[in-house]
C-alpha cells in the first residue's frame, strides 16, 4: 500500500497538472473558436439530413459513446433526439472485422457500412496515431463526409491534421489529462449543438 505521504503528493502533483491543462484550454481563445465551429459543422449536417458518428480506443471508446449519448439523450435540456452514432458498441461488428480483415479496418468498414456524404466522422484518439481511427477518416473522406479530430498535443497530432477539417489539440501531452479535456471539450461541442439546432427551447446562457 502506498503510503498516505506518497499517495498526498501523488494526488497533488496529478490534480495541479490537471488544473494546468484545463487553465491553458481556458485562456485559448482559438481553442474556443474551434469547438464552436466544431458545432456548427455538426449542427449543420443534422439540419440537412446527416448524422454524426464517432469511434476512438480504450478511453477515447467510451467517450465516443458518451457523445452518442448526449446527443441521442440529452445535455442540458429536454429535446428530440439527435443522430449520433457510436461505432465502438457492436461486439459482433468489431469481433467479426478485427478476426476477419484485422483491428485496423474495426472502423473504416462501419464508416464505409453506415456512413453517407454529408455525415460527419469524429475521430478521437490521445495519440493522434490509432491505425484505426486514421483508416476511418480515409474511408469518411472518400464517402463526402466531413472529418473532425480529438487528439493531444503531441508529434501525432500531425497525421489527424492531414485528414480531418477541424483537429482539437488538447493542450497536454499525458494521456488521462487529455481524456478529461476531450470530455469536457466534447460537452462544449455537443452544448452548443443542442442550443443552434433548439434555439426555442435553450435556456439562457
Amino acid at each position: 500500500m502506498m503510503p498516505h505521504q506518497d499517495a498526498d503528493r501523488y494526488i497533488a502533483a496529478y490534480l495541479a497538472r490537471s488544473a494546468a491543462a484545463l487553465g491553458a484550454l481556458v485562456a485559448d481563445a482559438a481553442a474556443a473558436a474551434l469547438l464552436a465551429e466544431m458545432a456548427d459543422v455538426i449542427a449543420a449536417a443534422m439540419r440537412a439530413g446527416g448524422k454524426l458518428l464517432v469511434a476512438g480506443n480504450g478511453g477515447s471508446a467510451g467517450d465516443s459513446q458518451h457523445i452518442a449519448g448526449e446527443f441521442i439523450s440529452r445535455l442540458m435540456f429536454d429535446h428530440a433526439p439527435l443522430p449520433a452514432v457510436a461505432l465502438t458498441t457492436d461486439g459482433s461488428v468489431m469481433t467479426a472485422t478485427g478476426n476477419d480483415y484485422g483491428y485496423e479496418y474495426v472502423f473504416e468498414r462501419q464508416v464505409l457500412g453506415l456512413g453517407r456524404a454529408g455525415d460527419v466522422f469524429l475521430g478521437i484518439s490521445t495519440s493522434g496515431r490509432s491505425p484505426n481511427v486514421l483508416r476511418a477518416f480515409d474511408a469518411a473522406r472518400g464517402r463526402g463526409m466531413t472529418c473532425l479530430g480529438f487528439t493531444g498535443n503531441g508529434q501525432g497530432a500531425a497525421a489527424m491534421a492531414e485528414r480531418c477539417a477541424l483537429v482539437f489539440r488538447a493542450p497536454c501531452a499525458e494521456t488521462a489529462i487529455i481524456q478529461q479535456l476531450h470530455i469536457t471539450a466534447a460537452h462544449i461541442v455537443c452544448a452548443l449543438v443542442e442550443r443552434a439546432m433548439f434555439p426555442d427551447l435553450a435556456p439562457a446562457a
